[in-house]
């Protein structure tokens, strides 16, 4: 599921803003770069959306196997996180633009092969194996980017609006999936797909500049103090970098509560058709009602400072509201509960700000990488768990469990957030 702060310090841009500082929306949209990674975001979304719809519609037919269906519409969040192990410094390579377009370039010919009819169905796992990778790659080059178009102080309103988007986007692509799938075959959606991704393709690579000198020794201007020079892209520099970012106990804090919490809702919200078959549908749309109007609250409306101060708070409210789950609500009494707790997913913008302040400017594309690839790849191992323990506890308890843990782990590790500050 999808988030930002926007009092990040000066130094978390190595370039002077593209534009004057963003006051809104509309100002962010006004500066061409920004709005072309926007763009270029929401029609790589919305491809993702169709062609996993498609997918796991053409599995569900060929295989009727509930569990290789699920496999085929989220299996791409388990290989994002070999991107952020593996080659995820190429997000902070000399020229990020090169390296979104190439990867962008790679997703359209994937997504394009997915229309292939014939196609064996371990070929197309394969594939959804090898785009998940490349996609989380063309994450941490696009947050990379993202630092440097817009000024600082609008980072987490841009954030904010790409969250927003992201989940809007993800709702009318399945509704967009299941209407053309009335008129169009799988292979066909595919192609629907291969037209946008080559849409968004377009869109960046007609807007973005190479803005970047990266990596850089600590003598360039604005660099942090704490940038070092290192290795070229490739395996060795992302496990130095991984290993560095690991090391400080702030930084492993923020990534906790911006992984493991979310995941955990994301598993209660994979056991809604379980637990509601009938209703399934209400409570979905109220989670992602209550995820956009909180990224909205948080991003446009609060000052960074309040921000803040409010982290911990909608952490809590992100799980709190699933304890009543334990009592078998009736089903609007529980959309009211999940609306409320959408609203919690917001807490991942002041966290994701909170990051990069704490993060070297040359390494600052891979950091953002590595924190979306281990956020995609909880949401699926969330869903698993609430899947295995709902096998023998039964839907609402294992919610409800789910939603112990995940304030539990906010709790305790409240401490080491508020220190990484």
């Amino acid at each position: 599921m999808p988030s930002d702060d926007a009092s990040a310090p000066p130094s978390v841009s190595a370039s002077p803003p593209t534009a004057p500082p963003a006051t809104g929306y509309r100002a962010l949209l006004r500066n061409r770069e920004f709005a072309g990674l926007y763009a270029g975001f929401t029609l790589t979304v919305a491809a993702s959306t169709l062609s996993g719809f498609a997918l796991g519609t053409l599995v569900d037919d060929r295989t009727g196997s509930p569990f290789l269906t699920a496999v085929s519409m989220y299996g791409a969040t388990f290989a994002t996180v070999l991107g952020a192990l593996t080659l995820m410094s190429v997000a902070d390579g000399k020229r990020p633009r090169r390296t979104l377009v190439t990867l962008q370039c790679v997703s359209l010919a994937g997504v394009a092969a997915q229309a292939v009819p014939g196609l064996p169905l371990a070929a197309r796992f394969g594939l959804l194996l090898v785009l998940g990778f490349f996609q989380s790659l063309g994450t941490g080059a696009r947050m990379g980017l993202l630092a440097e178009v817009v000024p600082a102080s609008a980072y987490a309103l841009a954030r904010s609006l790409m969250n927003i988007t992201s989940g809007g986007t993800a709702v009318l692509g399945f509704a967009l999936g299941a209407l053309l799938l009335r008129y169009l075959d799988p292979h066909e959606v595919f192609v629907v797909a291969a037209v946008l991704t080559g849409l968004g393709l377009v869109a960046v690579a007609t807007t973005a500049r190479e803005h970047s000198t990266r990596p850089a020794g600590p003598g360039r201007p604005g660099a942090r103090s704490d940038a070092r020079p290192g290795p070229r892209s490739g395996l060795r520099r992302t496990w130095a970098t991984n290993t560095e970012l690991f090391s400080r106990p702030g930084r492993r804090a923020l990534l906790l509560n911006l992984w493991v919490p979310n995941g955990l809702i994301v598993g209660c919200e994979a056991l809604f058709i379980s637990y509601d078959p009938e209703q399934a549908g209400v409570l979905l749309a109220a989670s992602s009602a209550g995820m956009l109007l909180g990224d909205l609250t948080v991003g446009r409306l609060l000052t960074a400072d309040r921000r803040r101060r409010c982290a911990f708070a909608l952490r809590l409210l992100l799980a709190a509201p699933y304890l009543l789950f334990a009592a078998h609500p009736p089903t609007m009494v529980a959309a009211v509960a999940v609306f409320v707790a959408g609203a919690g997913f917001a807490a991942t913008l002041p966290l994701q700000e909170q990051l990069l302040a704490l993060t070297p400017d040359p390494v600052r594309g891979q950091v953002q990488g590595v924190e979306s690839a281990g956020r995609m790849t909880w949401q699926g191992i969330g869903a698993a768990l609430a899947g295995g323990l709902a096998l023998h506890f039964g839907p609402g308890p294992t919610i409800t469990a789910l939603a112990a843990l995940s304030v539990t782990v906010t709790v305790l590790s409240r401490p080491f957030v508020a220190r990484a500050g």
